[in-house]
Parts: C-alpha cells; sequence; structure tokens
C-alpha cells in the first residue's frame, strides 16, 4: 500500500486554527485545512484570509463553500500544494479553469450522495477526488464502506487520479480503506483529539505500513 496519513484541521476560531496546527506541524508532512463558510457546511471557520502555516508541510486546502469562485483570489495567494472544492458547489468548472496554469493541483470532494458519474466528465480536470464520509464542518462522522466502491471506480475511470478519503478514520479501519483504493487518509478527530497527536499520528502510519 502507497497510503499516506493527513492530519486535518477544522477550527472554528483563529485560537482553535493555532492549537489544532501546531499540534501536527512538527511531525506531519502533508496537512489539510478545512474551511467552512456556515452556508454550505453549517459551521464557520475561520477566514481564508486568516489562514497561515509555517514552510515545510505539503497544504491541501478544502473548500466547503456555496460560491467558492468568490474566495478565489484568497485561495491562490496562499500557494498550496491543492485546492479541493465540493462537487456540489456553484461555479465548479469554472473554479478549476481559473487553475490551470498556476501549479496548484485541483480536487473535488464528494458528499455521500454524489455520484462519481456526476463528475465524470471533469476528471480530465482533476488531480484528486475526496470521498466525504463525515459530517461537514466538525470532526467525527463513520466509515460508511458502502462509499468504497467510489474509489474503485475512480482508479477504473482515471487510474492516476489520487483518492483521499474524510471522515471517521482510525486505527481499526485505515488498512480497509487504504486496501480498498485510498490514497490519502485525512483524519481529523484520531489525531486532534488523542493525548499524543504524533502517537496517534504514528499509529496510523505504522498501520498501513505493515499491510
Amino acid at each position: 500500500m502507497n497510503a499516506v496519513v493527513v492530519p486535518t484541521v477544522t477550527a472554528l476560531n483563529t485560537s482553535d486554527y493555532q492549537k489544532q496546527l501546531q499540534k501536527i506541524q512538527r511531525f506531519a508532512d502533508r496537512i489539510h485545512l478545512d474551511f467552512m463558510d456556515g452556508i454550505f457546511a453549517p459551521t464557520k471557520s475561520i477566514d481564508i484570509t486568516d489562514a497561515w502555516w509555517q514552510p515545510g508541510p505539503v497544504v491541501d486546502l478544502h473548500v466547503m463553500y456555496k460560491k467558492p469562485l468568490e474566495e478565489l483570489e484568497n485561495l491562490i495567494a496562499l500557494k498550496p500544494h491543492m485546492i479541493i472544492i465540493q462537487a456540489e458547489a456553484e461555479g465548479v468548472k469554472e473554479f478549476l479553469d481559473e487553475l490551470d496554469g498556476l501549479g496548484i493541483k485541483k480536487g473535488l470532494a464528494l458528499l455521500q450522495e454524489t455520484l462519481v458519474e456526476d463528475i465524470e466528465k471533469l476528471l480530465p480536470k482533476l488531480d484528486h477526488v475526496l470521498i466525504f464520509s463525515g459530517s461537514l464542518g466538525k470532526f467525527g462522522g463513520k466509515v460508511d464502506v458502502n462509499l468504497l466502491h467510489k474509489a474503485q471506480m475512480l482508479k477504473k475511470l482515471k487510474p492516476s487520479i489520487e483518492v483521499g478519503w474524510d471522515g471517521g478514520i482510525n486505527d481499526k479501519n485505515a488498512v480497509m480503506l487504504a486496501a480498498g483504493g485510498v490514497d490519502v487518509l485525512n483524519v481529523g478527530g484520531f489525531i486532534q483529539k488523542a493525548y499524543s497527536a504524533e502517537i496517534a499520528y504514528d499509529k496510523l502510519v505504522t498501520a498501513i505500513g505493515d499491510n
């Protein structure tokens, strides 16, 4: 398996954002930052213009906004590794087109009810598809194994696509997800709520590395 563990930051205020980020920056090679608008997602995060991180890790941004195009310039200014928007948002194709030639990878996230067929025409534009099995804008959720068929279908349609998973990942199910075709395990609560974030992270890395 070549899956990677990517700690997630899902914060509703700048203080919590800083605490969560500090927990993971010293050991994580890649991190995943969530942003919510309070409209598409029921909770609201810090503003995108308030986001920051120390140099070092690869940074993916997951933008749970109804109208992500309105934040395009602010997102580009952060110079992330990748921007993931929701497939159910407005202006998806236009947003992806605007990223052409900027050196920023393009991703789409699929809510539980969204089918792979719904985004099939956009796959040539995409580097990453995130299968969402959690609760929008907060830690938690459960791994719905029925959603794994999306990973297999995506790999069949575009073998080079990177498949992510968000929601309910822990040391009991990480191996199953990796074996099912998931390349990126975005982990929130299991790491952020652990007594030691680094030990929790290492446990997941070891689990998928031993199988």
